[in-house]
């Protein structure tokens, strides 16, 4: 499945912003383009164009705005001569970010042995700060987890990447789970794409011969089950959650989150590449025995969700800023509460594959 840009969208606007980030020769000129490429995008939210080619196009943008930060921090360093990537890893990886999105990246680099790795390390690791920096201006907020490649601890040669993941794989204990859940999701932003390739090659070929790993990764998945009663409707948290009263549920971690985590133990399983969520479901799909119908049907359910997730962060006065991805019920339509409802439907099919799949 390929993706561009410039298929999803073409509009005048959008070109015009396009060849404004074409243009940029200075670093203080990406912040106030960002917020003018993000009020165009919330703009756009309101035109319902379905979660999958919104998402797409709020990502493609903020590669082309990582890539000319990355491209301008670079040149003001004296970079080491060696090969090395800059990793986008977790939502952004799969080309599935939202309006609310904090940085998730690593840094990857060629060295022949430790002692190389060490020192190439301390001379990455000032580019690396002051690119996140500089992301954080344009509106990309820390990882308040750390996960950033000027964080030396995820600022490391190939086979320093090598090691983590044949430890999380081989010893997958709860922080090892969690790490999988992004860094697995993995893709070269910038430089020697290769170096990202040739990781991904080593975690496909352990996940398909570790099933014991994916077992952990289907039961650490199965936490989050969808928010529907015994007779299939949804129900939310009325605990007031979010700083209002009234039934409530959030989209992302008993939604879309059930999509992503499905899709990608189905590739892991497989050995598939893809690392989008939409993507992973059409090539390992088969593989794990969902018939064509199903692996519609899963698509258009996590797009709906993606839809309204993100419909929600674009309204003005959005009912609390600090949980971006709580709905209220409520507050939908009757349309859309029947969507969410059969959405989450499919989200509980999903499960019962995993359940079925591994024995849970």
């Amino acid at each position: 499945m390929t993706w561009s840009l410039e298929s999803v969208l073409p509009c005048r606007r959008q070109l015009e912003l396009e060849n404004a980030l074409n243009a940029v020769v200075r670093g203080d000129e990406v912040p106030p383009l960002a917020r003018e490429i993000r009020r165009f995008l919330q703009e756009i939210a309101s035109q319902d164009l379905g979660g999958h080619l919104l998402s797409r196009l709020i990502s493609g943008f903020n590669d082309r705005l990582s890539q000319r930060v990355i491209a301008l921090t670079a040149a003001r360093h004296r970079l080491p001569a060696v090969t090395w990537c800059w990793l986008a890893l977790g939502s952004e990886g799969r080309h599935e970010q939202t309006f609310i999105s904090d940085q998730d990246n690593g840094l990857i680099f060629s060295a022949a042995d430790d002692r190389e790795a060490e020192d190439l390390r301390q001379r990455f690791l000032p580019f690396a700060q002051e690119v996140n920096a500089r992301l954080a201006e344009c509106g990309f907020s820390l990882c308040t987890g750390g996960i950033m490649a000027g964080n030396p601890q995820w600022c490391l040669s190939f086979d320093e990447w090598r090691y983590c993941f044949i430890e999380w794989v081989r010893r997958p204990e709860p922080q090892a789970l969690l790490n999988a859940s992004i860094f697995f999701d993995l893709r070269a932003l910038y430089g020697e794409s290769d170096l990202a390739e040739r990781l991904r090659s080593l975690l496909l070929s352990m996940t398909v011969d570790t099933p014991s790993f994916l077992h952990l990764m289907a039961a650490n998945a199965l936490q989050a089950e969808p928010p529907l009663n015994f007779f299939g409707e949804v129900v939310g948290d009325a605990s007031g959650k979010g700083g209002e009263a009234g039934e409530v549920v959030d989209l992302k971690k008993f939604g879309s989150r059930i999509f992503v985590d499905a899709a990608r133990i189905f590739a892991l399983s497989v050995g598939a590449r893809a690392v989008n969520t939409r993507a992973r479901f059409y090539d390992a799909g088969p593989a794990i025995g969902l018939p064509p119908e199903e692996i519609v049907a899963v698509d258009a359910a996590f797009s709906q969700i993606l839809r309204l997730r993100l419909q929600n962060q674009s309204l003005p006065g959005r009912f609390d800023e600090n949980h971006p991805n709580l709905v209220r019920l409520a507050a939908l339509n009757d349309v859309d509460r029947a969507i969410l409802r059969e959405a989450l439907r499919q989200a509980r099919r999903l499960h019962h594959r995993l359940k079925v799949n591994y024995g849970l």
